[in-house]
């Protein structure tokens, strides 16, 4: 059985963390198996034009899965950063360079490297059963899976040392008053309904969407005159596009655009 659930709702598709016994927990086989998903999900034939991420079951990804492996401790701490760059680097750089939105819906726990899977959401959904863990000190490890570059930009300095070095929870509803969560809901089924709903806008939107996500990540490591160039460069590209003349006709025609996404 895949430890990552593929589907393809219309133009969204939907990848579920999917171990929930162990409150889907990241293991040798389901990053293999997000990576496959991630190259499936980029194939054009399957037409998808945003990216669902959630989890099945009470947890989104409660981090690690200390007990895959199990036997080797010796190797993991040996390797602990080895195996960071040769498996979980590689698919935060495919999400980052994913040309389409990503939406997450946090459902439950999002704890340790889970928590940086739900911030490389554009939009981060969560209900109010969702919450957020900076578990790495523990066991006596540090933040990785980009926490340490995600979180202070998000939260701010003071916030992030505390999540980081206090270990504590942080419910959904603090989430979103501190900056990581855009949308609340009451309940799982709330959430997926509205995760849907935003997946569904983002999917029906102009191929400027994958120029945005570009634009917004290259603003945290570019200089003021470096952005502005690449503003120029990517309003290049955005206006030769067939979804900008779409838009100004639709502008103009006074009706909803129909965008393709090229």
């Amino acid at each position: 059985m895949s430890r990552m659930q593929l589907d393809f709702e219309g133009r969204v598709a939907v990848l579920k963390f999917n171990h929930p016994e162990v409150m889907n927990a990241v293991g040798r086989q389901m990053l293999l198996d997000f990576a496959d998903a991630l190259g499936e999900i980029k194939s054009k034939s399957n037409g998808a034009r945003c990216l669902l991420l959630t989890g099945n079951g009470r947890g989104f990804c409660a981090g690690a899965n200390l007990q895959d492996d199990a036997g080797d401790d010796d190797g993991k701490r040996k390797g602990a950063g080895s195996s960071l760059r040769n498996s979980y680097h590689p698919l935060l750089f495919e999400l980052r360079g994913l040309e389409m939105p990503i939406v997450t819906a946090v459902n439950g726990a999002a704890a340790g490297v889970g928590m940086s899977f739900a911030m490389m959401g554009d939009i981060v959904c969560a209900s109010k059963a969702g919450y957020f863990l900076q578990a790495f000190a523990r066991i006596g490890l540090i933040p990785d899976g980009g926490s340490t570059f995600m979180l202070p930009r998000l939260v701010g300095w003071g916030r992030a040392m505390e999540l980081s070095m206090l270990a504590e929870r942080l419910p959904a509803e603090q989430a979103q008053e501190w900056g990581i969560v855009n949308r609340l809901y009451e309940d799982n089924d709330a959430l997926m309904d509205g995760a849907m709903q935003v997946a569904n806008q983002l999917a029906n939107g102009p191929r400027s969407l994958a120029l945005i996500r570009k634009a917004y990540w290259q603003t945290w490591s570019n200089s003021f005159e470096q952005q502005l160039e690449l503003e120029a460069q990517l309003q290049n590209e955005a206006g030769s596009s067939q979804d900008f003349g779409e838009g100004v006709a639709a502008f103009l025609e006074k009706r909803d655009a129909e965008f393709k996404g090229e």
